[in-house]
């Protein structure tokens, strides 16, 4: 089998070792050793380490807006299912977050400074994603759509860190009763 071609090995290597060891505690030769590359050839794609992980965060990012379009694609016209949907992806994923949690939320703790690239690339993720989520909800005929969008998402995220932290034992199912009761009511 042909070996993928460097930047795709190293993304692919910082994104493994990013979720499973945090950020700061991988260095730029760990990423190099399991790329089977060098930090030369790193520095070649990514200017630095910060390009790096700000590129991979853009890389999950496109994946849960894929998500969103996922949803809306399997439930056209019909928001109240795509919200559904939405959760269910969530719901479904957790098992895999048990161990190391939401990639933008352990980022977020391991970058608190505003200004960095990948926190940008965050902030814009969720702002991008709240006004889908605002969208979805007016479009169900939500009374305060904004509201039930923050709603939502708190629990999507706490469901997240419950998983992660092991505080609340059947997070999908509870998750999924809650937006089903946010849902329901706004009817």
């Amino acid at each position: 089998m042909a070996k993928l071609p460097p930047r795709e090995r190293i993304l692919d290597a910082a994104e493994e070792l990013f979720q499973s060891e945090g950020i700061r505690r991988v260095g730029v030769q760990a990423i190099a050793d399991k790329a089977e590359t060098t930090k030369m050839a790193i520095y070649r794609h990514f200017e630095t380490k910060d390009a790096l992980v700000a590129e991979w965060l853009r890389i999950v990012a496109v994946d849960y807006q894929a998500a969103f379009d996922r949803v809306e694609a399997e439930h056209p016209g019909r928001p109240r299912e795509q919200i559904l949907g939405l959760a269910r992806f969530i719901a479904e994923g957790l098992p895999a977050i048990s161990h190391r949690g939401c990639p933008f939320i352990n980022s977020l703790a391991e970058l608190p400074d505003r200004s960095h690239p990948a926190r940008q690339v965050i902030e814009e993720h969720k702002a991008h994603q709240t006004r889908r989520l605002v969208a979805m909800c007016a479009e169900a005929g939500l009374p305060d759509p904004e509201q039930a969008a923050a709603e939502i998402t708190f629990v999507l995220e706490g469901a997240q860190v419950s998983t992660q932290n092991g505080s609340i034992d059947q997070v999908g199912d509870r998750l999924m009763r809650i937006v089903e009761a946010v849902i329901e009511r706004g009817r």
